[in-house]
């Protein structure tokens, strides 16, 4: 299997560690001045954890969401696509192996089988060595995701996948922001729910800092009010995965 990341929209210095950000560090998208430290305040600090549901080609197992990345929008919703394509990483999976990093390769190979996602501020670091903000990209991402488990907070609420009911995204809604604390982004194909967005604003660096659940801010879904479908998955389906090898 092989992964491809894009690192992008990098900010601050290089010659301050991330991990030495105050506790008062300003909350992103929420100070009215100018930043004074951006390894301590993200400029794109509208920062979206994606999950995907796909029934069919099925990806992950029956009774989970997957992670398809962590996205910094700007505070307004707008976003870069990019700013450093010297970062646009390939053979994840191998260098994870070579920092000796296999429980978070195991875990995507479950997960997040598709790896995509854009870093902000993963460049503040002393003595910096290449792809060190890989690791700190990836378990912050598995890490938030894991405290988002989406499947549970929809069953425990009624809502599990069916070939036959549909939801409203008003039950969807509101089971989910009474477990995340806001208005989640749903998204819909032909009616069918695939994806689900969580927004935070960020105390500290994306590596290090305090991810505070937010209403999300120039971004909407764009299921229906009724009909929801929320279809089982088709293990039968699953794309095989591309091992590849590490040379």
């Amino acid at each position: 299997m092989s992964f491809v990341l894009a690192l992008g929209f990098l900010v601050g210095s290089a010659a301050a560690a991330a991990s030495a950000c105050s506790a008062t560090a300003p909350l992103s998208c929420q100070s009215t001045g100018t930043i004074q430290n951006t390894c301590c305040t993200e400029v794109q600090g509208q920062v979206l954890q994606v999950q995907f549901w796909d029934s069919s080609p099925a990806t992950g197992p029956a009774n989970s969401w997957t992670i398809h990345g962590l996205w910094p929008d700007n505070c307004d919703g707008t976003y870069k696509s990019t700013c450093d394509s010297s970062r646009a990483y390939t053979d994840i999976s191998c260098t994870l192996q070579d920092r000796g990093a296999t429980d978070i390769l195991n875990y995507m190979e479950t997960y997040w089988k598709d790896y995509q996602g854009k870093d902000e501020s993963f460049c503040c670091y002393t003595n910096y060595r290449a792809e060190d903000e890989l690791i700190d990209f990836l378990n912050t991402t598995i890490t938030l995701f894991k405290d988002l488990p989406t499947y549970q907070w929809l069953a425990n609420a009624g809502i599990t996948p069916s070939s036959s009911k549909t939801y409203t995204n008003t039950a969807i809604t509101s089971a989910l922001k009474a477990k995340f604390g806001a208005t989640p982004i749903l998204t819909c194909t032909s009616g069918e729910l695939n994806q689900i967005q969580y927004a935070f604003n960020v105390r500290g660096s994306v590596a290090h800092g305090n991810f505070v659940p937010v209403n999300p801010t120039g971004t909407s879904g764009n299921c229906p009010k009724t009909g929801i479908k929320y279809l089982p998955k088709d293990l039968s389906t699953t794309p095989q995965a591309d091992e590849g090898s590490c040379g």
